[in-house]
């Protein structure tokens, strides 16, 4: 099973980019998603370092959303 986690572009340079979420800013691989109109302001899922899919807003917020009721079922 794969875990990818939403994030928000906040600069690109090239085929990398930084990318926050939560005030954890990563940097990230853009290579897998090369023929992608990405901008900073677009929200990424991030597996292993690397954008794997483009998202909307609200899909991210959905997502930690899910996230956050999974670890306040496991406390």
């Amino acid at each position: 099973m794969c875990l990818a986690v939403p994030m928000k572009i906040s600069a690109i340079d090239g085929f990398l980019c930084t990318c926050e979420a939560r005030g954890i800013e990563r940097e990230v691989s853009l290579f897998m998603m090369q023929d992608a109109a990405l901008k900073v302001g677009d929200n990424v899922l991030v597996h292993v370092g690397y954008a794997i899919q483009k998202v909307s807003a609200d899909e991210a917020a959905e997502s930690w959303q899910l996230f956050d009721e999974m670890l306040a079922a496991e406390g």
